[in-house]
């Protein structure tokens, strides 16, 4: 993983503190999270931050799916729709970095 990530540290930390200080279970306060994601339309970087943490409190594919379902009657369909592909782009990203650290480390063995 990158040494030299100041962006994504403070954001991560943002994060983090966020979830310390609410008064949520972990597990939905992302839930949250990721509802208020779909509803402000964001890219797909933002799901990424999220990613990992969401995975740690144990939000599964099928969680997403579900919240996606939930707030589509408030968010819209074409909203849900966007989102959707906002976060499989995230996810294919995530693949990605990890396949290439792989190769790097890989690559770096005797």
């Amino acid at each position: 993983m990158p040494e030299d990530r100041p962006l994504v540290d403070a954001l991560a930390g943002i994060n983090a503190v966020a979830i310390e200080r609410s008064s949520l279970p972990a597990r939905d306060h992302m839930l949250c999270r990721l509802a208020a994601l779909v509803a402000a339309d964001a890219p797909p970087a933002s799901y990424l931050i999220n990613a990992g943490t969401a995975r740690d409190v144990g939000i599964t594919l099928e969680d997403v799916r579900g919240l996606l379902i939930a707030v589509a009657p408030l968010v819209g369909t074409p909203r849900v729709v966007h989102a959707s592909g906002n976060i499989v782009r995230a996810l294919g990203f995530a693949v990605q970095v990890a396949e290439a650290e792989m190769e790097a480390s890989a690559a770096s063995r005797p």
